[in-house]
């Protein structure tokens, strides 16, 4: 039975132990306090599997999961795969480009599995907007928009981007199947954290079907959870809203027509898409576990971690130039 280290059970933590506690592994948990430890008591883990200092189960486990602030993501990333361990690191891999590149780089020097949480790839929705775009149902895609918002207490380990846009950010590289060329943002710290609240990013890429303009919005402001996708091609267009559980995805068959001089607009057949409802946390930790079980490449590996942290910081370097930075 492969025997798992989860570091951390803060908020989101506290849903990966609630997962893992689901799956048929040995779990081991780490926090920095014995009463942080509690939610893993309750489920009735033994004593002997918890700790205040991970470092006492390196020697004990298979592998990590790594659910702790960000600032801490490489250096635990680090500790774990040079000790010859596979490796689960929640987004964002690290904040510094350099970092998530040496994590990609010692997980393959290492033969270790390094995943990354990018939760979207593991969504049934995900995959059909994938498929659909790639395999040309999309016609050329012209513009991909998404808004990952909405009321909620703010992280304070990074900016609302690197929070939630960079959820789109690589989700729109995993459906697209390239990187952004260039990527241009705005700012806003309407709460005077030092870190944005409000985020505005432009990504533009060059695809085989050709250029797709694509825009990221995050906020903690507006009354709601936002977590929709709008992808807008010549042949198809579809709205998707990971908030609902199964029927995510709405595709409208919508079409410009040259009319003389002019286009006119074509409205066509709406259809809904049925998506198997599963919970995509618990569908990536399973592929986690498969990936170190098979030695198979993760769908979200070390270096799909990189690309979309070198995007966001593109992001940010854009904020401070005004302009338009190219990858």
């Amino acid at each position: 039975m492969t025997k798992v280290l989860l570091l951390g059970l803060g908020r989101w933590g506290a849903n990966h132990l609630r997962n893992l506690h689901l799956l048929p592994i040995e779990l081991y948990v780490a926090e920095v306090g014995e009463k942080q430890l509690e939610p893993a008591r309750k489920l009735g883990l033994p004593a002997e599997r918890l700790a205040t200092h991970y470092q006492d189960f390196i020697g004990k486990v298979d592998c990590a999961v790594i659910v702790t602030p960000a600032q801490h993501h490489f250096a635990l990333g680090q500790e774990f795969l040079e000790a010859g361990k596979d490796v689960f690191v929640e987004k964002p891999l690290t904040l510094a480009d350099r970092e998530a590149k040496q994590l990609a780089e010692l997980a393959d020097k290492n033969k270790r599995i390094l995943q990354v949480g990018h939760i979207l790839r593991f969504d049934p929705a995900t995959l059909w907007l994938r498929d659909a775009v790639q395999a040309g149902q999309f016609g050329r895609v012209n513009m991909v928009r998404g808004h990952f918002g909405g009321f909620k207490r703010p992280r304070n380990d990074s900016g609302v981007m690197f929070a939630d846009g960079i959820h789109f950010a690589d989700l729109f590289n995993f459906i697209l199947g390239a990187l952004p060329k260039s990527v241009l943002a705005i700012h806003h710290d309407f709460m005077g954290r030092g870190m944005d609240d409000v985020s505005f990013v432009s990504l533009e890429y060059d695809t085989p079907h050709g250029k797709t303009w694509a825009t990221v919005e995050n906020d903690y402001f507006i009354p709601g959870k936002f977590r929709e996708v709008i992808v807008c091609g010549d042949k198809l267009s579809a709205v998707c809203d990971y908030n609902v559980a199964q029927y995510k995805i709405k595709t409208y068959e919508n079409k410009h027509v040259r009319d003389g001089k002019d286009f006119k607009g074509i409205e066509g057949a709406v259809h809904q898409i049925e998506c198997p409802p599963e919970e995509p946390l618990l569908a990536e930790l399973r592929a986690f576990l498969d990936s170190v079980q098979t030695r198979k490449a993760p769908r979200a590996d070390g270096w799909a971690g990189y690309d979309a942290v070198r995007v966001m910081n593109a992001a940010l370097e854009s904020v401070k130039t005004g302009r338009a930075v190219e990858l």
